[in-house]
């Protein structure tokens, strides 16, 4: 099988394509990487010649293309069905908390942006995301597993997706229950996620609002 091949943002602030090549990995797949630095006046163009979608990450493969982290993730899954739970139920309920983050938590993410390079460090949080930050923690408390470290024991797409509010969480030093503190400590602390920030945090790109 033809390698596919994955376009990604930069890797220090484009969370979106974080979730995607975390998505690879954990599925074991081999795929080709290719970088688009997301800054210049050719920015736009550069994304429409990859898709319709106009973002970043991008999954070629085969002759296809698909420019959604969340169609990614459901084509990943296909080759490798271990990135959902087996139970139907768990499987549901991952499916649910994995869309419900594709979809939501707008303030937390237009307040504080991903930056892996951030020193963290607190700042005035407005209403709306200190409101975010509470409903992910009792979204990851309620579907939470007793069977490992991860939402559903094992790891799953729905960590691969919550990953980057971890790190958000990290960068602007924002204080989390005990459980929900741990469970962004094992997203943090996992090998493949570590891979990804060490090339982060050599990056010298600019960066564009354009991602």
């Amino acid at each position: 099988m033809t390698r596919p091949v994955l376009h990604i943002g930069n890797k220090r602030y484009s969370s979106w394509s974080l979730r995607a090549w975390l998505v690879l990995r954990k599925a074991g797949i081999e795929f080709e990487e290719n970088m688009v630095p997301l800054h210049g006046d050719d920015l736009r163009q550069r994304l429409s010649a990859l898709s319709p979608g106009h973002t970043v990450p991008v999954l070629e493969w085969q002759g296809g293309v698909f420019w959604d982290s969340l169609a990614i993730a459901e084509w990943a899954a296909e080759q490798a069905p271990h990135l959902w739970p087996r139970d139907a139920q768990q499987r549901a309920l991952a499916r649910s908390a994995t869309a419900r983050m594709h979809s939501s938590f707008m303030a937390l993410r237009g307040q504080c942006s991903m930056d892996l390079a951030r020193t963290p460090k607190a700042i005035g949080l407005k209403e709306e995301t200190r409101a975010d930050i509470a409903t992910i923690q009792a979204l990851w408390n309620d579907v939470a597993s007793m069977d490992g470290p991860f939402l559903f024991g094992t790891y799953s797409i729905a960590d691969a997706f919550f990953t980057p509010v971890a790190d958000r969480f990290r960068a602007y030093d924002i204080p989390l229950h005990a459980s929900a503190q741990a469970y962004c400590d094992a997203l943090l602390s996992d090998p493949d996620f570590l891979d990804w920030r060490k090339d982060a945090l050599v990056e010298t790109f600019p960066y564009s609002e354009a991602q």
